[in-house]
C-alpha cells in the first residue's frame, strides 16, 4: 500500500516538474517579488530586517502558489478530461491520487522557501538563530494544508478552462491583503481591518511570530483560524466531489 503511495507522488512529481507553466511560475515569482522588495528596493541601513521580514510572507505566498495551482488547476484540467474517473474506478486508492497531489505541492513550495533562505541570507545578510529557521520552514510548510483543501475546492468546482483564471482571481488577492507583498502595516486600514478574514494573513503572521517581528494576536490564535479554514475548506470540497459524483452515476 505504502509504495503506492510514493510510486503516485514520484510520478505527480516528475509530472509537475516537466510543466514549465507550473514550475516555472511557481519557482519563479516568490523569488522575483523578493529581488525586488526585500532586496533590491529595501533601505540599506535597514536591509536586514525587511530582508528577513520579507522572508516569511514570500514564503508564505510561495506555498500558496504551489498549492493552489496544483490542486485548483490540476484537479479541474484532469477531471475535465475524465482521468480523475479513471483513478476512481482503477484498484489504486483514491486517497494515493490526492496525497500525491499535496505532498509533491508542499515539496515545490519547500524548495521556493530554501531558496528564499539562501537568497536572504547570502544577499540580504539575514541572520536568525538556528530554530527560528526550522520553526519558520516548518510552519509554512505545515501551513499549506488549508490552502490544498481550497485548491481542490477550486478543482472540484471550476472547469478545465476558468481554473487557472480563478486561482489566480483568489490568490493574488488574497496574497495582496493577507499582507504578503509589503508589510502588513502599509496596508490601507480598510483592509488591514478585513485581513483576519483570509487564512493568507493568518499563516504569514505565524511565520513572522516565529521571527519576533511585531504581530497582532498569538501564534496558537492564527493556528485555530488556520485550522478552521481548513476544516471550511473540507466540508466545501467533499460537498463539490459528492455533487459531481452524483452527476456521473445518477
Amino acid at each position: 500500500m505504502t509504495r503506492v503511495y510514493w510510486l503516485e507522488a514520484r510520478t505527480e512529481f516528475l509530472k509537475l516538474a516537466r510543466m514549465r507553466s507550473y514550475s516555472a511560475s511557481t519557482i519563479l515569482f516568490p523569488l522575483m517579488f523578493y529581488c525586488f522588495f526585500g532586496l533590491a528596493m529595501a533601505p540599506h541601513e535597514g536591509t536586514t530586517p525587511m530582508a528577513r521580514y520579507l522572508i516569511a510572507t514570500y514564503g508564505a505566498f510561495a506555498i500558496m502558489g504551489s498549492t493552489l495551482h496544483a490542486f485548483g488547476v490540476g484537479i479541474a484540467v484532469e477531471r475535465g478530461l475524465g482521468w480523475l474517473e479513471v483513478k476512481r474506478s482503477s484498484p489504486m486508492p483514491l486517497g494515493a491520487y490526492f496525497f500525491a497531489k499535496g505532498a509533491v505541492a508542499m515539496a515545490f513550495g519547500a524548495i521556493v522557501i530554501l531558496m528564499l533562505f539562501t537568497m536572504g541570507a547570502v544577499f540580504g545578510q539575514v541572520r536568525m538563530a538556528p530554530a527560528q529557521w526550522l520553526l519558520t520552514f516548518g510552519a509554512l510548510v505545515a501551513g499549506a494544508v488549508p490552502f490544498c483543501v481550497l485548491g481542490l475546492t477550486i478543482g472540484s468546482l471550476a472547469g478545465p478552462n476558468s481554473a487557472p483564471a480563478t486561482v489566480n482571481m483568489i490568490y493574488m488577492p488574497m496574497a495582496f491583503c493577507g499582507g504578503l507583498w509589503i508589510p502588513f502595516d502599509f496596508l490601507p486600514k480598510a483592509i488591514q481591518q478585513a485581513a483576519p478574514l483570509l487564512p493568507s494573513y493568518h499563516l504569514a503572521q505565524i511565520a513572522l511570530a516565529i521571527q519576533n517581528a511585531p504581530v497582532q494576536g498569538s501564534i496558537g490564535g492564527h493556528a485555530a483560524a488556520l485550522a478552521a479554514f481548513g476544516l471550511i475548506f473540507l466540508g466545501t470540497a467533499w460537498a463539490a466531489q459528492s455533487r459531481g459524483r452524483e452527476k456521473m452515476y445518477g
